[in-house]
């Protein structure tokens, strides 16, 4: 198995609480890190076309000139803070110990550049927004909502504020997608000596007592400590409600339920979590 994480950071307020996070797994993994920060193209690059267009006027052509080395500098300027991000990062993350380290400065599309590392990669850690969090609170971030889709491997969609995580649990709705995450849960040390509580929300669609029971049975199998728990009603509801009053640390899904249209949408329930709560949210394909 692969052992690195990979760590997505921008300008955004999000940045620091990806890199504290990415710290703790990498930690708890005994795993290497890659930080990416990715330049969109118009920000990563001058503009390449012709900008003297057909008509020489003095005038124009100063203009266009202008506007070509105005271009070059922004350009310019975006890499020196992508830079500046990516210096900022690697040192949150050597300060809490991880190592080695490896920051990646990219040009293009922030989708294809994943994509590219993916087949190396253990796990993703993303903000749940980007630079424009502050003007959009009710939004995910698009870069995520495309990441998630995508994605063959975990996404670890970071809170705004980090703090340790003690207490963790996972919305069960007995999903090929949430016995995965079950699965790759009991494989993996990062949920060691953790409190894990296995939540299914009944909201009319009957009882799943077997997909529970082998739930707990497989973490339990693995020395994990875990509970199942039963609770009738509307999972958007009374899952933000359980984290926000029992002080769950991190929210563990699976990406889609059982009938979501996977190409086009993450799971309706999945997307309202990572809106709603103010923790970190583990999310499994």
């Amino acid at each position: 198995m692969t052992n690195k994480i990979l760590a997505l950071v921008d300008g955004s307020a999000y940045s620091e609480s990806v890199c504290h996070h990415t710290a703790w797994i990498a930690g708890r993994l005994n795993a290497t890190v890659e930080v990416m920060h990715v330049l969109g193209r118009r920000e990563g690059a001058a503009t390449k076309q012709d900008l003297s267009g057909s008509l020489k006027l003095g005038a124009r052509s100063a203009l266009l000139e202008e506007l070509a080395t105005a271009d070059e500098q922004r350009a310019r300027l975006a890499q020196a803070k992508g830079r500046a991000i990516l210096e900022d990062a690697k040192t949150i993350l050597e300060a809490n110990g991880t190592g080695p380290v490896v920051a990646r400065l990219r040009k293009g599309d922030i989708l294809d550049a994943v994509q590219e590392i993916e087949p190396d990669l253990r796990a993703i850690v993303i903000g749940k927004r980007g630079e424009g969090a502050d003007f959009a609170a009710g939004h995910l971030g698009s870069n995520l909502e495309r990441i998630v889709r995508a994605s063959k491997v975990p996404v670890f969609v970071a809170s705004r504020a980090f703090r340790p995580i003690g207490k963790v649990l996972v919305a069960f709705d007995g999903s090929a997608s949430a016995r995965r995450a079950i699965e790759r849960m009991a494989q993996s040390a990062v949920f060691e000596n953790l409190e894990i509580t296995v939540l299914y929300v009944d909201n009319g669609h009957g009882p799943i007592g077997a997909r529970m029971d082998e739930a707990i049975i497989a973490l339990k199998a693995a020395g994990l400590a875990a509970t199942a728990r039963v609770v009738r009603g509307e999972p958007d509801e009374l899952l933000q409600s359980i984290v926000a009053s029992e002080g769950f640390d991190l929210l563990v899904m699976g990406a889609y339920g059982h009938s979501r249209i996977r190409s086009l949408i993450i799971g309706s329930t999945t997307t309202a979590m990572v809106q709603a709560v103010k923790i970190p949210v583990l999310l499994y394909r």
